[in-house]
């Protein structure tokens, strides 16, 4: 019985050979892609800007919200602040449009419990916006989990006024 392993060059088919070659361009290949960035998703994850995040330091909510942030492949950084209206001012956020935390993304203001879903869209749409709102605390947005979910909407806004940008 040959003790030499199937691998051997020298002992394998015409097919055999073709095959090894063939990997082993679709393994380069894949590493070269993978490393340049040109695999869909891996570059993605690479290219989420870091959220700041203001939220008052009694709400557990806003925690829930910063783990769906992280789950989500952000990095992101808290900062505890008792009184938000300043901070909603100095981003553009409208009064009415207001929540329980306020983050900064690329420039753009998250008031409340956007979904990362929504936010990922925003960065990748470029949308001309100073940012994204769920008012209020719907129960069923991310960070609200807690009792029978609700209908709700993420709304877009700017100096002009607001509409919705994705429902939920």
């Amino acid at each position: 019985m040959d003790k030499r392993m199937w691998f051997d060059m020298g002992n394998l088919t015409n097919h055999q050979e073709q095959f090894m070659n063939t990997r082993r361009s679709f393994v380069l290949a894949a590493s070269a892609m993978l490393a340049a960035g040109m695999v869909p998703g891996a570059r993605a994850q690479q290219a989420l800007p870091p959220v700041t995040v203001y939220k008052s330091p009694t709400c557990g909510c806003c925690g829930e919200w910063v783990k769906h942030m992280q789950a989500s492949g952000f990095r992101v950084e808290t900062h505890e602040t008792a009184d938000m209206t300043p901070i909603r001012r100095r981003y553009g956020v409208p009064d009415e449009l207001s929540s329980c935390h306020t983050a900064i993304v690329a420039g753009y203001a998250i008031e409340g419990h956007v979904p990362a879903a929504d936010i990922k869209r925003l960065l990748r749409e470029r949308t001309k916006a100073k940012g994204l709102a769920v008012p209020g605390m719907v129960a069923g947005s991310p960070g609200m989990e807690q009792g029978p979910p609700r209908p709700y909407a993420t709304i877009v806004f700017d100096e002009r006024g607001s509409k919705i940008f994705e429902r939920h």
